[in-house]
């Protein structure tokens, strides 16, 4: 019990004898020096001292934000954040705290906390350049081009020599450009409407055709034969080689004639492209056939090889790889070329060029040629 009692005095006198002589500065000794205080970094303590010195909240702040631009240097972005968050408790108004918060924030890809950091930034400063900097910076990162452009635009206003700024619109343009393509180039590969393409020949086949109805028939026929290919192609960048056949609908026979005809090796060599035609011409007329279109992808094709013709047979397409569409009726015959193209990583089918069946034919005649319209 004595001992006890003594280890008591010895505390309080200890106690005692550390408020006369304080480890801290005197400024600090009406704070509780309670644990979580000991705890603190020199930091925090330096800045409680300012505080009770002076009292401003303002220079705390601005320790604050010292320390946080510390932290974003050595790229302790969470941690600048953070700091900036107690510094603008402290300065609310402070613009150049929500544009350093901004920053950290992009770094930490918390991009909607970092616009609206830079929004405020702009409110409370709207002729300082830092505040569309930031915003423009982020709206880059947001893929949002045309706004970022809108934003460092602004910021030139406010200072037009600065050159990053200028770098910064000059790429921008330059990704908005290809942003918009990119989104032509899907719009173009979902939205297959070639039906305008084919006007003219849609007024050579009524003139032709004679009656409406056939001539309609047959125009539809087309256009739904070629989209589908184009949507394979879009796919695969490929297409099968076949001949697709306007069947009657009251004289076929459904059940021994199917409307396709896959025509895969007519094209390798002179004998099985001379074998196949005189098949497709039997099929034509055994199945009452109206019209046929043929699908032919050029790399599928050994012979005829119609693009490598001399003087008036030049091919004029260059290299464009893509498919034919050959028409075959008995009032008309049409060839077409639809070329095709990688675009923005995609495959994507251009126009169809019309061609002259007389020199580019892929095969020859299907229908016997009609003198009088039928």
């Amino acid at each position: 019990m004595l001992a006890l009692g003594k280890n008591r005095e010895e505390k309080e006198e200890n106690r005692r004898e550390e408020v006369k002589n304080p480890s801290f500065p005197p400024s600090l000794s009406r704070f509780c020096l309670s644990e979580q205080i000991k705890s603190k970094t020199l930091f925090h303590l330096l800045l409680l001292l300012v505080m009770s010195e002076s009292g401003s909240a303002a220079t705390a702040a601005e320790a604050l934000k010292d320390e946080g631009n510390s932290q974003f240097k050595v790229g302790n972005y969470l941690k600048a954040a953070a700091v900036y968050t107690q510094a603008i408790k402290l300065q609310p108004t402070n613009p150049t705290l929500y544009s350093n918060r901004a920053a950290a924030f992009l770094h930490l890809v918390k991009l909607n906390k970092a616009l609206a950091d830079a929004d405020t930034t702009i409110t409370l400063n709207p002729n300082w350049e830092k505040g569309y900097f930031r915003k423009g910076c982020v709206l880059e990162a947001m893929q949002r081009y045309d706004e970022a452009i809108t934003a460092f635009q602004e910021a030139l206003k406010h200072n037009p020599q600065n050159s990053e700024v200028s770098t910064k619109i000059k790429r921008l343009n330059q990704l908005a450009r290809e942003k918009k393509r990119v989104v032509e180039v899907e719009n173009l590969r979902s939205n297959i409407n070639i039906s305008n393409l084919f006007e003219p020949f849609k007024s050579e086949l009524n003139e032709k055709c004679g009656e409406k109805e056939r001539s309609e028939e047959m125009f539809s026929f087309v256009i739904e034969v070629v989209e589908s290919a184009i949507k394979v192609w879009h796919d695969s960048s490929a297409v099968p080689p076949r001949v697709n056949f306007l069947l009657d609908k009251d004289k076929t026979d459904t059940n021994k004639f199917a409307p396709v005809v896959n025509i895969d090796k007519a094209f390798e060599s002179p004998d099985t492209h001379r074998e196949c035609y005189p098949y497709l011409r039997q099929y034509a007329v055994d199945s009452y056939s109206k019209a046929a279109c043929m699908i032919a992808p050029k790399s599928s094709i050994s012979y005829p090889q119609v693009w490598k013709g001399q003087g008036s047979r030049k091919w004029k397409l260059a290299q464009s790889d893509g498919f034919f569409v050959q028409f075959e009726s008995p009032m008309l015959r049409k060839l077409w070329f639809v070329p095709s193209s990688t675009e923005k990583g995609r495959t994507l089918c251009k126009n169809p060029e019309l061609l002259d069946i007389s020199i580019h034919e892929v095969v020859p005649r299907i229908f016997k040629e009609a003198s009088v319209v039928i």
